[in-house]
């Protein structure tokens, strides 16, 4: 038995033989059979065994002439074998808790001389070792020994390591106890001071906190990462993983293991995540030539300006592009670049906000919102039809110039947010004005209604203005010269225009994106943030999508051409159909109906829920037109046109009625297949979705196996035999937590780096940098709890 007299805790030696196993001239390291010599010397804490001798320390002792241990005691020499008995009788098969330990992982035999030979019980014969023991490799020695020591109670670790002159073949290995070994620090003095390690076995209620059971493999990696796409913490995904594994104990690794390994992976992007992006979205325009993105950098390599489209994006603005809502105060990362939405929002079939493109803007100036604009008219090879921001200087300037008529397409338009404008009201005219008279009132009545014309708006806001003697106010004057961008009178006659008011879906997108990104994150979280939550709308998308075709509403009333709108449209949009024809039944009165001439019936019609409005419609079997000019604006057919079709007893909706854009088909001959992603790069999330369907599976296999032990041991016995298939398929290829890593976030640049992350600056998008309004500090004061004194309840 090789020994030494220093070492008192457990080891493995395995030496190589000199020749090699297949007889080859010359072998390389895979090709030498290891015959393994084990020696375990593996102390024990007192607590575990209760001992007639006083002051005696354990040693639990692989003899190399059994397979069982011997148990020594203090003052005796471990590496003397002369002290070892070799002859083993009877085994008793008594656990050494019934001699007063309750938390044992072992049992003993007892031999002639009365010498005890603890073993671990839980091992079993397959993983007890024995002398001469041969392996293929020194990895799966090395795992033989981790198990080893898993099922026993005690971690092991790699230590010396010798390779011959050439440095390939390795001649010796150890492996040993965690505990092997002295700690030698110096005190004050400078003189050595001998310790011994402070990592010792453990009891059975341990086993789980010790180095060997502890391990962040892949799956448990994937559940930190995958967990991080959604801002969930570390805390509630160990506490998921625990869930999922059964137990703590069976997770496999530590709170602390999942923090680190979030540590690692932020500090493996480090201030790489610049160039990382950059090379990530170069390999997906590989993979897909339908990948936009363009980017820029200042002076010294710092990246300023980033946007991308990816092909769906760019599907999606084919078919709902024709308005866009753009509000870039939506957050800021790390270097606090505005993470602003270029084109989010559209409006889908679905009336649901639909994604486009998305950019970061480092500075929101005209130069950096018309690089924004450019790049967005490139990549969607057409301008918007309108575009909805707030009062913006920037953006006032920059929208104009880049969604002209150059290059031979129509200009888009510009359209302000009244609701912005509206909440302007307060602070530009004072609360006693707004909130104390009925001024705010009367002007809502103009500035909201979309069944105005243009000179009952006008004439309606001189009579208010002149009201309040409001003539000579400088900002009301400045809001009514540019009317015709913001009050919805300017814009009845505009297709779809009176779809979107406001940059409310704009907030509604801050809001939905707040739940896949936080402020202070890196470049690459951003992006990995912005694709989690594009699956997730695209995945609602197709389920609506599901839902619409496969389904079919319940209509309410008798008339046909409900069934025909149900068939039709979408969920979504028959529901608002269907308001409009219950309205039609309900709230409609006719005034006066004509003859029909050449097909065309004329009709006035006062609705109960409008006041002093008569509405003009003209209908005929193929078309419907009324002076509301909804179906214009909103490409909903109104109640009146509803009205006048039931009155010449229309069945079926006309076609003419119909947008496609609110059809269930209505990504019908779209230019999809050209724009196809590949799915190469969507590898990593197909292996994380292989790797949970094997964990549902095996969890499912154990909640069958219930608590009855025999189908317990059917299904351990069956995991055994799989791993041992495994470990015959041959050596696999080791995957690094780098390697994992490399996968998930994207590799590291090699060599220098030429983008930069983005530099601090300031800008709207944080509450933190940018200059609060009187109005919000008054708010925020008036929310805070007033202290009082104790004594004389005065204010202090």
């Amino acid at each position: 038995m090789k020994s030494s007299s220093r070492e008192t805790t457990p080891s493995l030696r395995a030496s190589a033989k000199a020749s090699p196993r297949y007889g080859s001239a010359k072998a390389s390291p895979n090709d030498y059979g290891l015959i393994l010599d084990f020696f375990f010397d593996l102390t024990l804490k007192p607590s575990l065994l209760t001992l007639s001798r006083p002051n005696a320390e354990p040693f639990l002792r692989f003899n190399s002439d059994s397979v069982c241990s011997q148990v020594t005691y203090a003052g005796s020499n471990c590496g003397d074998s002369s002290r070892t008995s070799t002859g083993i009788s009877t085994i008793v098969s008594t656990d050494i808790s019934s001699i007063g330990n309750e938390g044992s992982v072992t049992s003993y035999t007892e031999s002639l001389g009365g010498n005890r030979y603890y073993i671990p019980s839980s091992v079993g014969e397959i993983g007890i070792p024995f002398t001469h023991q041969v392996f293929e490799s020194l990895a799966k020695g090395y795992k033989f020994y981790k198990d080893y020591g898993r099922l026993g109670g005690f971690s092991v670790r790699k230590t010396t390591e010798k390779r011959d002159d050439d440095g390939q073949t390795i001649l010796l290995k150890h492996y040993v106890c965690s505990r092997e070994g002295f700690n030698d620090p110096k005190d004050d003095s400078g003189d050595k001071v001998v310790q011994r390690r402070r990592t010792a076995s453990q009891s059975e209620t341990g086993r789980q906190f010790l180095r060997v059971n502890r391990e962040m493999n892949i799956n448990l990696r994937n559940i930190v990462f995958d967990s991080s796409k959604v801002k969930i913490g570390c805390s509630t995904s160990f506490s998921f993983a625990k869930e999922l594994a059964g137990g703590y104990s069976n997770v496999g690794a530590t709170l602390r293991d999942f923090r680190n390994f979030n540590r690692d992976l932020k500090a493996f992007v480090g201030e790489k995540d610049g160039q990382m992006l950059i090379d990530k979205f170069k390999v997906n325009q590989e993979n897909s030539k339908s990948f936009y993105f363009a980017y820029d950098v200042d002076s010294a390599g710092h990246l300023t300006k980033l946007f991308w489209a990816d092909p769906i994006g760019r599907r999606n603005f084919e078919l709902d592009g024709d308005m866009v809502s753009f509000d870039a105060t939506f957050d800021t990362n790390k270097s606090n670049s505005t993470c602003g939405d270029i084109s989010i929002p559209g409006v889908d079939k679905h009336d649901k906000c639909v994604t486009f493109a998305a950019c970061l803007l480092s500075q929101e100036s005209i130069a950096d919102y018309t690089w924004a604009f450019d790049h967005f008219v490139k990549s969607m090879g057409q301008n918007l039809v309108v575009i909805i921001t707030d009062q913006c200087a920037a953006m006032k300037v920059a929208g104009p110039a880049s969604f002209s008529a150059k290059n031979g397409l129509i200009a888009s338009k510009q359209r302000l947010c009244m609701w912005h404008i509206i909440q302007k009201f307060p602070v530009k005219l004072g609360n006693p004005l707004c909130k104390e008279t009925d001024f705010m009132e009367k002007m809502k009545n103009y500035i909201w209604s979309s069944n105005l014309e243009i000179h009952e708006f006008e004439e309606g806001w001189e009579t208010i203005i002149k009201e309040f003697k409001l003539e000579g106010n400088k900002w009301l004057s400045d809001m009514y010269a540019i009317r015709s961008s913001w009050i919805p009178a300017y814009f009845r006659d505009e297709p779809i225009f009176g779809l979107l008011r406001t940059t409310s879906r704009s907030e509604s997108e801050n809001f939905f994106f707040g739940q896949f990104h936080k402020q202070g994150d890196n470049l690459c979280e951003i992006w990995i943030g912005f694709q989690t939550a594009m699956e997730r709308q695209r995945n609602e998308t197709a389920r609506l999508d599901h839902e619409s075709k496969c389904t079919t509403p319940t209509t309410i009333s008798t008339w046909y051409i409900e069934d025909d709108a149900a068939d039709l449209f979408t969920r979504a949009i028959f529901y608002k159909f269907q308001e409009e024809i219950i309205r039609s039944c309900l709230d409609m009165q006719i005034k006066r109906m004509s003859e029909e001439v050449d097909g065309v019936t004329h009709l006035e019609i006062r609705d109960v829920k409008v006041k002093d409005k008569i509405f003009k419609v003209s209908v005929s079997k193929n078309h419907a037109v009324c002076s509301c000019k909804k179906f214009v604006m909103c490409g909903i057919v109104c109640r009146h046109a509803f009205c006048g079709l039931k009155q010449i007893s229309v069945t079926k909706l006309p076609r003419s009625l119909v947008l496609n854009r609110w059809m269930k088909i209505a990504d019908s001959g779209t230019s999809s297949n050209s724009l196809a992603v590949s799915n190469d790069h969507f590898k990593m999330e197909q292996i994380s979705l292989k790797l949970t369907n094997i964990w549902f599976d095996f969890r499912q296999a154990v909640n069958k196996a219930g608590v009855q032990v025999d189908r317990l041991d059917y299904v351990h016995k069956s995991i055994t035999q799989l791993n041992k298939d495994l470990d015959d398929c041959g050596d696999v290829v080791e995957f690094t937590k780098n390697d994992h890593m490399d996968a998930m976030v994207g590799e590291q640049p090699i060599g220098d780096l030429t983008v930069l992350p983005p530099n601090v600056c300031k800008n709207k998008g944080n509450y933190f940098k940018r200059l609060i309004s009187e109005r919000e500090k008054a708010v925020t004061k008036s929310k805070k709890r007033i202290r009082k004194c104790k004594k004389c309840n005065a204010d202090s």
